[in-house]
């Protein structure tokens, strides 16, 4: 089972989500919040293993929440739920350790597949999500540099791109989990990526997601 914690202002969201969570054998609603305050005290009250995360809302925002529960449970997966004019927060909820970003018009199919997802080390994101922000990192860089990576790496970074996991990735590329950890470890190194959303970012920046509609 996939303890998820439902964080969100409107109560109406989170009726709709635990419904949608409900639906399915594989994961299960562990707590609902109101606010970045309440989701705090209950992630360290009911442990989730994925967190679903509003961005705006009232007294302690999803960023700040983002921030501080991973600073007490790093192990916590935390995807953000997104509308399409939270572009300015975006960043800051990359930079707080958010491992994914989905859309709220996601369908549920979207949804419970970034659960899934994050729950199993990926890096879950909704294609004009990623979009955006890929946006935003070409608007901030005018010039694009050149990898100084190899060929396998570049096929990694490609698939770490598309969201996938390191058993994903293993699963692909006939190679074991360890060597894919080993060459996303590389990777950070050579492109000074703190995260592995960075280097989903920098994968599709550089064209090197296949399949990028199966993500």
């Amino acid at each position: 089972m996939i303890r998820t914690l439902l964080v969100d202002d409107q109560q109406l969201v989170r009726a709709g989500l635990r419904m949608l969570c409900e639906s399915t054998p594989d994961i299960e609603v562990v707590g609902e919040a109101p606010h970045g305050g309440e989701a705090i005290r209950l992630a360290g009250r009911v442990k989730p293993d994925v967190v679903l995360m509003d961005l705006r809302m009232p007294g302690t925002d999803g960023i700040t929440a983002t921030k501080t529960i991973l600073g007490e449970r790093p192990a916590t997966r935390i995807v953000v739920l997104t509308t399409f004019d939270d572009d300015e927060h975006l960043y800051p909820a990359l930079a707080a350790g958010a491992c994914g970003f989905l859309a709220k018009d996601a369908t549920p199919a979207e949804l419970l597949d970034g659960i899934r997802r994050a729950a199993a080390g990926g890096s879950p994101f909704s294609d004009d999500v990623l979009r955006r922000l890929v946006g935003q990192a070409v608007r901030s860089r005018a010039q694009r540099p050149d990898l100084p990576l190899t060929p396998r790496e570049r096929e990694v970074l490609g698939l770490v791109g598309m969201g996938l996991s390191n058993a994903d990735i293993a699963a692909r590329m006939h190679v074991g989990v360890t060597t894919v950890k080993t060459h996303v470890a590389n990777l950070m190194d050579k492109t000074g990526s703190p995260s592995r959303v960075h280097l989903a970012i920098l994968a599709v920046r550089h064209d090197l997601t296949p399949d990028t509609g199966k993500r």
